[in-house]
């Protein structure tokens, strides 16, 4: 016997996941985390059973319920699930998985379009921070063809315009959390910073890399990667992030001065896996970096003067770049994110019931 249970399948950005009603998945924890993990095929590093795509960037969950909090429309719950282990992760955000939120709430009538354009408030849980997503809704339909172009996706999508609020600090209670804009860990400069995503940014040159490798390149070169995970284990405190060797959190990002016309170069850990593009908020974290005087990233980036008080940071990862707008004010040690604003889009890929074996949940 199977137990089916609501879901949409969608691509948020440069992921993909399962979408779920809150009230669809089992209330206790460790029975929900149980549920996911049979739905994706987890631990399988094929995921053969289940609705994973074998790769981190393609076994993501959303979870959504309609908002108590007053001027939110609907509550955001990220969940990474794991390929090739049993393990479910609530210790990041995922600004990709939240660029299918706002669609998935207007698609599943927890949210009400309105006019051309629905803005939708989402209150993030796990970072406790809200971001404001505007959807293109004629005819209050969600309208996913467009003009939009996001590197790392194929083909041309609508624009799911990001306005993030108050994020900077959310994981690590600072923007920079070691009250340092450089540290020195294992005898290596770093800059830890938060505006989103607990992010450490590194030179590739300190570990022997240009910053231009791909992917497999850096995953096959175990010298580095084993460098750049013991200053990952060792920033953990340091960041208020506690012990992180089972976490997801930092994300390790490479830099390395950009070659394609953008601000910076990026190859990010996340953080055994090497990132193909860039996560969303991990991008924002790095965009911020390259703007505070001093940073690891700010010695390396080119950045272009400001356009009517908003900066545009092209950040350059391996397939393509990611445009993140910032404004923020520098006084001294004092930095304030004005605001951060990306571009991003979705699609809806499928409706239906997902089925995990009854003896795992039988849902009443």
């Amino acid at each position: 016997m199977q137990t089916g249970i609501p879901t949409l399948v969608m691509r948020g950005g440069t992921s993909k996941g399962l979408y779920f009603h809150a009230s669809d998945l089992p209330s206790e924890k460790d029975v929900r985390d149980k549920v996911l993990l049979a739905a994706f095929g987890s631990p399988d590093t094929r995921q053969i059973d289940g609705m994973g795509g074998a790769h981190p960037l393609t076994s993501k969950v959303a979870v959504i319920k309609k908002s108590e909090r007053k001027g939110i429309d609907v509550d955001y719950l990220f969940l990474q699930v794991w390929p090739d282990r049993a393990e479910v992760s609530d210790q990041q955000n995922c600004g990709n998985i939240l660029a299918g939120v706002a669609p998935f709430s207007i698609e599943t009538g927890l949210v009400k379009a309105s006019a051309e354009t629905t803005s939708v408030r989402i209150w993030m849980e796990n970072t406790e921070s809200i971001a404001t997503a505007h959807v293109q809704t004629p005819g209050g339909k969600v309208n996913y063809q467009g003009e939009a172009r996001i590197d790392g996706v194929p083909g041309t999508h609508a624009p799911i315009d990001i306005d993030f609020e108050d994020v900077a600090g959310s994981s690590c209670g600072a923007l920079l959390p070691t009250g340092n804009v450089v540290d020195v860990i294992n005898g290596i400069e770093v800059t830890c910073i938060d505006n989103g995503m607990p992010v450490v940014c590194l030179k590739a040159s300190d570990f022997g890399l240009t910053g231009q490798e791909t992917p497999a390149e850096i995953e096959a070169n175990v010298k580095a990667k084993s460098e750049i995970e013991a200053i990952r284990l060792a920033v953990g405190e340091l960041m208020n992030l506690g012990d992180v060797t089972k976490k997801t959190v930092p994300k390790m990002s490479l830099l390395s001065a950009p070659i394609n016309g953008g601000a910076i170069s990026t190859r990010t850990l996340i953080p055994v896996r090497v990132h193909d593009s860039i996560g969303v908020l991990g991008a924002v974290s790095v965009a911020t970096a390259c703007l505070i005087p001093g940073t690891v990233a700010n010695k390396l980036a080119k950045v272009k003067s400001a356009d009517n008080g908003l900066t545009s940071i092209d950040v350059e990862h391996p397939t393509g770049f990611f445009t993140v707008q910032m404004d923020i004010a520098v006084n001294g040690a004092d930095v304030k994110i004005k605001k951060s604003a990306l571009l991003r889009t979705a699609r809806l890929l499928m409706r239906g019931e997902v089925y995990v074996p009854s003896a795992i949940w039988k849902n009443k």
